[in-house]
């Protein structure tokens, strides 16, 4: 069980930083408490599973399984900690919420609130990626559904305790296998179904996008047929630390901007960048925060109804 820590160059709410990965109450490729987490990933030696804590100002991690040491280097920008002496990085300072003085009194009123939330990044791309996927035109309730049944039936215990329950995510190779009528008993039509056996069959050509820039990871993301600019930014700001990451393309976000920051209760993408545009180079920092904040707008329609694959 290799172990080591790192000083903390700041606050870390680790819960809150953490938290966009899990896939409703019932996924088990996440475990997190107040302040800790444990993540199981597949590495290129094999599994692993890597618990995180805060101790006093310091990181601590601890891992199991053949890929443990691999895992165990990656601890410290999983969460936006700098490595030892290597100064502050993208994945690092950046990433944490900032007080700006001439932000939107809300924001700055949030990252006082928060002050510890920092954007993810796991280099998990595939695992990140195929959840997206899921997500793509269905309410939430029912891509938790297709997402914990595919884990519960293609995953693979992980390494480490056994009582936390873990699973891997289903392996790259076993979700290109599968023909896209094995995903409807998950709710999942043939469109999205082929979506994830492409991204699937090209795992290691997107895991790769982790070397590249944010806009080669984008373009590379993009590339795919099924995957556009909002499954690539749900990508970005948790499997690459893109603290500029914005989800355009959402259905909930341009409301919850346009009302948080200009009280307008109704907004497109257009406005949301517009109303984003000073916070450019840590939108993503903000579009948490205010996901964190409460606020809601009024709401003037019944909500998106689940619907069977045959109406998708």
């Amino acid at each position: 069980m290799p172990t080591d820590s790192w000083p903390l160059d700041g606050p870390l709410d680790l819960f809150r930083t953490l938290r966009p990965l899990v896939r409703g109450q019932g996924d088990r490729t996440v475990r997190l408490a107040r302040d800790r987490a444990w993540l199981p990933f597949r590495t290129e030696d094999g599994p692993a599973t890597i618990a995180l804590h805060v101790q006093g100002s310091r990181l601590v991690a601890e891992t199991w399984g053949p890929g443990a040491d691999r895992l165990l280097a990656r601890a410290p920008t999983m969460v936006g900690v700098p490595l030892r002496g290597a100064g502050d990085s993208e994945a690092g300072t950046e990433s944490r919420a900032q007080p700006w003085p001439d932000a939107h009194p809300v924001v700055r009123q949030l990252a006082r609130r928060f002050p510890g939330v920092r954007i993810a990044r796991t280099e998990a791309v595939l695992d990140v990626l195929v959840p997206a996927i899921l997500e793509q035109k269905v309410t939430g309730s029912e891509a938790r559904r297709a997402w914990q049944g595919l884990v519960r039936r293609y995953g693979e215990p992980a390494p480490g305790p056994a009582e936390l329950g873990l699973r891997l995510p289903p392996a790259a190779a076993t979700l290109a296998a599968l023909p896209y009528h094995a995903y409807h008993p998950f709710g999942v039509e043939q469109r999205r179904a082929e979506t994830v056996r492409r991204v699937a069959a090209r795992a290691a050509w997107l895991e790769g996008s982790i070397e590249l820039s944010t806009s080669e990871a984008h373009a590379r993301l993009r590339s795919i047929s099924g995957v556009g600019p909002w499954t690539a930014a749900e990508v970005a700001v948790r499997a690459l630390g893109d603290v500029d990451a914005v989800s355009v393309g959402d259905f909930h976000l341009p409301n919850l901007v346009a009302w948080a920051l200009a009280r307008e209760p109704r907004g497109d993408d257009a406005r949301m960048l517009e109303l984003l545009e000073p916070y450019r180079g840590r939108r993503a920092i903000v579009m948490r925060l205010l996901e964190l904040s409460g606020l809601r707008p009024p709401r003037y329609g019944p909500r998106l109804s689940p619907r069977g694959i045959e109406g998708i």
